[in-house]
């Protein structure tokens, strides 16, 4: 019996996530990365291998906002964060890399928050 634990699991299902979403030029790649604590997110251009943008929960001016916030709360901000950002750049569509987690929860959150900011995925 195989001891594989939840980590190792998503981590398989985000290679496999991977095989299909590569971000372009033209379409660059919005990548979640969610801690027990915290949330991270970029924009990449895999064809340059370059991150466009990125917003965290650690970033020293979303800091204060998302203070005494719950954590689906706090996705929300980060993701109106990473679309006013990407939207400055002129990046109007992404494709959306949930990192192997699942769709709900801060994932979600932080993905129809980018969604209302104008981002299109």
């Amino acid at each position: 019996m195989s001891n594989t634990t939840s980590i190792q699991l998503r981590q398989v299902r985000h290679e496999r996530l991977r095989k299909t979403v590569t971000g372009t030029t033209e379409r660059p790649r919005l990548s979640v990365y969610r801690s027990l604590n915290n949330i991270y997110t970029q924009i990449i251009d895999d064809s340059k291998g370059t991150t466009l943008a990125s917003a965290s929960s650690l970033d020293k001016d979303i800091k204060p906002q998302i203070a005494g916030k719950k954590k689906a709360e706090e996705a929300g901000i980060i993701g109106n964060a990473i679309a006013k950002k990407a939207l400055a750049q002129g990046i109007k569509q992404v494709v959306f890399d949930r990192g192997g987690y699942m769709y709900h929860g801060r994932v979600k959150s932080l993905a129809e928050a980018a969604r209302k900011a104008g981002i299109q995925f």
